[in-house]
C-alpha cells in the first residue's frame, strides 16, 4: 500500500507536467482545429532558458529559492510566448487558408527545425541543473525503512498547475479574450465580420500555450535536473496523447489526461517492465478511441448540412 501511494504521488506530479503541456494542444485545436506539432518543442526551450536563467541568476547573486523560481518562471514564459507568436507568424497564418494539411506539414517541419536549432546552439550533450527546492514531508513509514514522502518540489508542481488550470478556466470563460476565443472556434469567419479580430486572437492563444509549456519546463527542468535538446519530442507526443485521451479542446479533459497518463506511467513503471510504460499508455488511449471517439471529457462534433 505503500509502494502504491508513492507511485500515486509521483504519477500525479508526472502528469501535471503533462497537463501543463496538453492544455497549449487543446487550445490551439479549438481555434484552429489543427495541432501545433512544435509544442513540444516550445517546452524543451522553455527548459533549456530555465537552465540559463538559473544559472544567471547564481553568478549576479540572486540564490533565495521563491525569488529565483519566480524570475526564472516570468522569464522562461516571456521568451517562449515570443516563440509561439513567431511559430504562428510562420508556420499558420501564411497556410490558414490552404489545404488542411499544409499546416500540419508545417508544422512538423518548425518541430525539427527548433530541435536542430537547440541543439546547434546549446550541444547535444545534457545539461544538469543542482537541485533548487529540497525537502518534504514523510506521510508513511514502513518497518523496512521505506517511506511515503512528498516533497516540496511535488506540492509546487501540483499546487502551481492547479491554480493555472482554475485561472486560464476563468480567462476563457469570463473575459473578453475568452469569448473571442470561442467564437473563432465556432466561426472564425462570423466572428470577424462581427468584429472579433481574428488573427489577434489566434496569436494570443497560442502566446497563452507557449506560457504553459515553458511552465511546464521549468517545472520539468527542477524535478529531474537534467535536460537535452531531445526531451519535447517525446513530452510532446505523451501531451497530445493526454489531449486527445482527455477529450481534444477541452481544458479539463486535457489536465485529465495529463494527470491519468502519469499515472499510468508510474504504476506501471513500478509494477511491470518499465520499458513498456509508453505501450500502456497508448494501449489505453487506444481503447478510449474505440470506445469513446471523442475522448473523456470531449464533445462529439455535430456537422451540419
Amino acid at each position: 500500500m505503500e509502494y502504491f501511494l508513492q507511485q500515486m504521488i509521483n504519477g500525479l506530479t508526472l502528469g501535471a507536467i503533462y497537463g501543463l503541456i496538453a492544455i497549449g494542444y487543446t487550445m490551439v485545436y479549438g481555434i484552429i482545429g489543427m495541432i501545433n506539432f512544435a509544442h513540444g518543442e516550445i517546452y524543451m526551450i522553455g527548459a533549456f532558458i530555465a537552465v540559463i536563467s538559473f544559472i544567471v541568476l547564481g553568478l549576479v547573486g540572486i540564490t533565495w529559492a521563491p525569488v529565483a523560481i519566480m524570475l526564472v518562471l516570468v522569464l522562461s514564459m516571456f521568451f517562449t510566448s515570443v516563440y509561439g507568436w513567431t511559430v504562428e507568424r510562420i508556420a499558420y497564418r501564411p497556410l490558414r487558408g490552404s489545404f488542411r494539411l499544409a499546416p500540419l506539414i508545417s508544422a512538423i517541419g518548425m518541430s525539427i527545425f527548433l530541435q536542430n536549432y537547440v541543439q546547434l546552439l546549446q550541444g547535444a550533450r545534457v545539461k544538469p541543473l543542482p537541485p533548487i527546492v529540497q525537502g518534504g514531508f514523510v506521510l508513511m513509514e514502513r518497518p523496512d525503512g521505506f517511506t511515503v514522502s512528498l516533497s516540496y518540489l511535488q506540492i509546487i508542481i501540483i499546487v502551481l498547475t492547479v491554480v493555472l488550470m482554475t485561472g486560464f478556466t476563468l480567462l476563457i470563460t469570463r473575459t473578453e479574450l475568452g469569448r473571442a476565443q470561442r467564437a473563432c472556434e465556432q466561426d472564425k469567419t462570423m466572428a470577424g465580420l462581427l468584429g472579433v479580430n481574428v488573427d489577434r486572437t489566434i496569436s494570443l492563444t497560442f502566446v497563452m500555450g507557449a506560457a504553459l509549456a515553458a511552465v511546464a519546463g521549468v517545472m520539468v527542468t527542477m524535478y529531474y535536473g537534467v535536460i537535452d535538446f531531445f526531451i519535447g519530442f517525446l513530452a510532446g507526443v505523451k501531451a497530445f496523447t493526454a489531449a486527445v485521451l482527455g477529450g481534444i479542446g477541452s481544458l479539463p479533459g486535457a489536465m485529465l489526461g495529463g494527470l491519468l497518463i502519469g499515472v499510468i506511467e508510474a504504476i506501471w513503471s513500478a509494477y511491470f517492465s518499465i520499458e513498456y510504460k509508453d505501450v500502456a499508455a497508448f494501449t489505453i488511449l487506444v481503447l478510449v478511441l474505440i470506445f469513446r471517439p471523442s475522448g473523456l471529457l470531449g464533445k462529439p462534433e455535430i456537422e451540419k448540412v
